[in-house]
């Protein structure tokens, strides 16, 4: 009799265990992918994302970094992640493509974030963060290179990188952290004073926010930190992307579920202390794996865009209130 009823119940008992089984599979998969944050479009102050148009060049096949141009309203640029050679990618506010170049002294080893400068002569500069170390953190030599920026004319700009002319020869700053090795994806220049920022990415534990008191010249620098940075999301210090506003009072984070905007304190004296206000979601749209983001010129809105062929370009408004 009793063997009867276990038979008769077996299939309800090996129903109970996959299903027990499944749930434990759905909290695994949730932990490591993480959650997204809660949106409240009241605090953002952006509007709803808007698709601005597609990468046009096939060759932009995982932009990483996107930067706006601070000589060209309607120019931003962007890049490949690591197994590209060192190109910068032109495009205008709808993702069509405007050309490529080769930066002659650089080595894309871990391209992951770019940040574009104006000084007081009016010259325009782009940096490039090869500051990736997703491979184990073993990596411990890092690079920031800083170009003059090219000027895109339809005459002097190539479509494909096989004829890409060069840029100038860039800049090199080494650098090292002073706390062991970690991986990074966020590059950050004010757009006032040219001071970087190198903000890491973890799953387990805050952003670490790091900085430099030399610059382009001085040998290999040790970073010094100076804080740290925690988004309303899981995990909550996986960060991919970054940019500061030209007027210097406003800095946008990502991650791959959306935006984050860090506002500087009225009474600040100091942009450092922008990484100790509190972080408001702002929702970027769907991307596929979403890495580069950047203001726009005037800071009226975020562009972000994502790793793959032909990705869309998001776009988000600013609404002042």
């Amino acid at each position: 009799m009793l063997k009867r009823t276990i038979t008769k119940f077996l299939p309800l008992v090996i129903f109970a265990a996959l299903f027990s089984i499944a749930g434990a599979s759905c909290s695994v998969i949730e932990s490591w992918h993480g959650r997204p944050p809660k949106i409240d479009r009241s605090r953002s102050r952006y509007s709803a994302p808007e698709e601005a148009g597609k990468l046009g060049s096939a060759e932009i096949t995982e932009s990483s970094g996107l930067a706006a141009s601070k000589c060209r309203e309607d120019l931003f640029w962007t890049h490949n992640d690591s197994g590209d050679g060192p190109y910068l990618f032109a495009i205008d506010p709808a993702g069509r493509h405007l050309g490529v170049w080769r930066v002659p002294n650089a080595e894309n080893v871990d391209w992951e974030d770019i940040a574009a400068f104006k000084d007081a002569d009016g010259q325009c500069f782009v940096y490039i963060g090869d500051i990736g170390n997703s491979a184990k953190e073993k990596r411990e030599r890092l690079l920031i290179y800083r170009v003059r920026e090219p000027e895109v004319l339809p005459a002097s700009a190539s479509t494909v990188r096989q004829s890409a002319r060069e840029t100038a020869a860039a800049d090199v700053l080494e650098f090292r952290y002073p706390d062991g090795l970690h991986d990074a994806e966020t590059l950050l220049v004010h757009p006032k004073t040219a001071r970087i920022y190198v903000v890491t990415r973890h799953r387990t534990e805050p952003a670490g926010v790091y900085t430099f008191d030399g610059g382009f010249g001085n040998g290999v620098l040790t970073a010094r930190r100076i804080g740290e940075v925690k988004v309303p999301a899981v995990p909550f210090g996986f960060l991919t992307g970054g940019d500061i506003a030209n007027g210097g009072t406003r800095l946008v984070l990502s991650d791959y579920f959306a935006a984050y905007e860090l506002t500087l304190p009225n009474d600040a004296d100091n942009f450092d202390a922008i990484f100790l206000s509190e972080p408001v979601a702002i929702d970027i749209g769907k991307r596929k794996q979403g890495e580069g983001i950047a203001y726009s010129a005037g800071g009226r809105s975020i562009l972000a865009t994502s790793e793959g062929v032909q990705q869309p370009l998001q776009r988000i408004l600013r609404i002042e209130q």
